[in-house]
């Protein structure tokens, strides 16, 4: 079958950081390409209890960006396995099932919860973080019966959704009501993403709260507050015009384009405005959380000085080597929080995997998602795809995705 390969070497990774200062397209075309459609076999099931999916389209997340473009830290590098079949916001049919599955039959439609967890590498007692309910944060990624890889997309022994097919622990499918569109499946994973960064920073009643970015998962935090019926007032920075449209009508209260997010702070708050001999101003005062899902340096250091004593700021976006000013966050003892994959919370009296929560509320239209993929491409236009999202606002696209059918 074809499919979407990542793979990279030391001096491959050397000449396209070289080569990048020059242009982008070396990362995607040609011979030095981290990512090449490829003829390769079908997984197979690494146990009974896993099953074959057959895949019916797949995102592309802003992290497979990162990752195809060499901007991910080296740090994660044990708990990934190369070469993978990149591809992890999935919506596909159950086409066989080991004999020990019993939540799926195949024929159903289902999407994927990444995480390559306890469960899906045989360990048992599960670690920690996987007792807590933190199964996108197991401790055991780079150990267990499967190669290293911390979800579904970054294994090489699973395939990923760049792929006609790919294989997935039973732990890992959620099946999706009847009628569910495959453009809805896929974006159920960066639903999932939205609804924890806010479950685990929940705005109070009243509060006014900052989202840092007005891509897909700025705008799925943005729908997970209105979701959840939270009545706080809320404010998206984007320097986009196109995204700040659609920020609107996904309900942000404010939208902030022009990048003078700490001006915007002190009239939506009443934060007082101080500058500083040298650097950057500070207030004192300012927006009660803030999700920022960028995470560059600009954004971290921006945060933290227009964010409020004794507030939350929910790093989402992924990004390395950055450099912070700590003052603020001693200073107005701040808290940072990491967000990463989702995990199980408590939803209408129950405890839930966040996949449940999030299939509720687009099954009840407390969500929609209706229109956020905004071009389907097939599999070998995939360097067309790549270059679309490198210019989103030109081409007024949103989730870009593969289709297979």
């Amino acid at each position: 079958m074809q499919a979407l390969q990542f793979s990279v070497s030391i001096p491959q990774w050397a000449a396209l950081k070289a080569l990048g200062a020059v242009s982008r397209k070396p990362f995607y075309k040609g011979p030095l390409a981290t990512i090449k459609l490829l003829d390769i076999p079908e997984p197979p099931l690494p146990t009974e209890q896993w099953v074959m999916v057959e895949t019916r389209m797949c995102g592309l997340c802003a992290s497979d960006m990162s990752l195809i473009f060499l901007k991910e830290s080296p740090t994660a590098s044990p708990f990934t396995s190369f070469p993978c079949v990149i591809g992890h916001e999935i919506c596909g049919r159950i086409a066989a099932v080991g004999s020990q599955v019993t939540q799926v039959q195949p024929g159903d439609m289902v999407t994927i919860s990444p995480a390559l967890n306890c469960a899906a590498r045989q360990i048992d007692p599960p670690c920690p973080a996987c007792r807590q309910g933190l199964v996108a944060n197991c401790e055991n990624y780079a150990s267990g019966s499967l190669a290293p890889g911390m979800i579904t997309g970054l294994c090489a022994g699973t395939g990923g959704g760049f792929a006609p097919r790919f294989v997935a622990h039973q732990s890992q499918v959620f099946k999706i009501p009847p009628g569910f569109p495959p453009e809805s499946g896929i974006l159920i994973e960066p639903l999932t993403v939205g609804l924890q960064a806010v479950y685990s920073n929940r705005p109070r009643h009243g509060e006014t709260v900052l989202i840092i970015g007005g891509g897909v998962i700025g705008t799925m935090v943005l729908k997970a507050i209105r979701a959840l019926e939270i009545d706080c007032c809320v404010a998206v920075a984007d320097p986009s015009e196109f995204a700040g449209r659609q920020a609107r009508q996904n309900g942000a209260d404010h939208v902030i384009t022009n990048g003078e997010i700490l001006e915007a702070a002190v009239g939506l708050t009443g934060a007082a405005r101080y500058k500083p001999m040298m650097g950057q101003d500070i207030l004192m005062g300012g927006f009660a959380r803030i999700y920022d899902t960028v995470g560059s340096p600009k954004t971290l250091n921006t945060a933290m000085r227009c964010l409020a004593a004794g507030g939350t700021l929910s790093q989402v976006g992924i990004w390395h080597d950055v450099k912070l000013d700590l003052t603020p966050l001693w200073l107005k003892q701040q808290k940072i929080q990491g967000v990463y994959g989702c995990g199980y919370a408590v939803y209408k009296g129950r405890q839930m995997h966040m996949f449940d929560i999030a299939l509720n509320m687009v099954d009840k239209g407390k969500v929609i998602l209706d229109g956020m993929v905004t071009h389907a491409f097939s599999l070998d236009q995939f360097e067309q795809m790549i270059a679309v999202n490198l210019d989103k606002e030109q081409h007024q696209a949103v989730k870009t995705a593969v289709a297979f059918v």
